[in-house]
């Protein structure tokens, strides 16, 4: 499994019970964070602190790899894109995935839709590819805060992924992300992400899930 994610903490907010509960199930699970704060904007100390975060997260996960590109947050557009494609195709190449988790392309931050696109250039089904499943996930605070319907594309989830007691983990995870966490009723915050997996898995008759839209599975 791989899970891509832009900035940190994006992985866990779309990702982060699927991705404990494929670790439990034995599975090995990588995670892309492509972007990295620049140190001449966000200071070196808020930098590393968020890079400390993001590795206490992946631990309660039980990420197995976790890559970072350290290309710069909010500036993916003033880079060649075929840099970006090609930093990812890396990526791609060294997990080997079977199941690969993206951001959603409709997302409000430009860097989401820019890494999506690399993506799926990395992703492309190439007789040599050993990837079987895409998925889209959602990000609170970017992709619904995007323009509505009928001026950008909506997320419609045609997926979804039953989180049982990975639920617990999941906000676990996002805890060790303390500079990113936000009170109740921002959407960054334990409350948000617990009602948003209790609302995505009552729409499939389970306690909790994950919404996901489908790009390409073969079977």
């Amino acid at each position: 499994m791989l899970v891509v994610a832009p900035h940190p903490d994006d992985e866990v907010l779309g990702v982060g019970g699927t991705i404990a509960r494929f670790a439990a199930e034995g599975r090995d699970v990588t995670v892309v964070i492509v972007t990295r704060g620049e140190v001449e904007r966000f200071g070196r100390e808020q930098v590393e602190q968020v890079r400390d975060e993001t590795r206490s997260a992946h631990d309660v996960l039980g990420v197995k790899h976790s890559l970072f590109l350290d290309l710069p947050a909010a500036r993916l557009d003033s880079m060649p894109h075929g840099d970006l494609n090609e930093a990812l195709r890396g990526a791609v190449s060294a997990a080997r995935p079977r199941v690969v988790f993206l951001p959603f392309r409709g997302d409000l931050h430009l860097d989401h839709r820019l890494v999506f696109d690399s993506a799926m250039v990395a992703l492309r089904p190439t007789p040599s590819s050993e990837v079987e499943e895409i998925y889209a996930y959602e990000t609170l605070s970017e992709t619904n805060w995007n323009a509505g319907r009928g001026v950008t594309s909506g997320f419609a989830p045609d997926c979804f992924f039953r989180l049982g007691p990975h639920l617990q983990r999941k906000l676990k995870a996002m805890q060790s992300y303390s500079s990113q966490l936000r009170e109740f009723p921002d959407e960054r915050s334990v409350e948000a992400l617990t009602a948003l997996a209790r609302h995505r898995g009552a729409i499939v008759g389970t306690e909790a899930a994950e919404a996901f839209m489908t790009i390409r599975r073969i079977v």
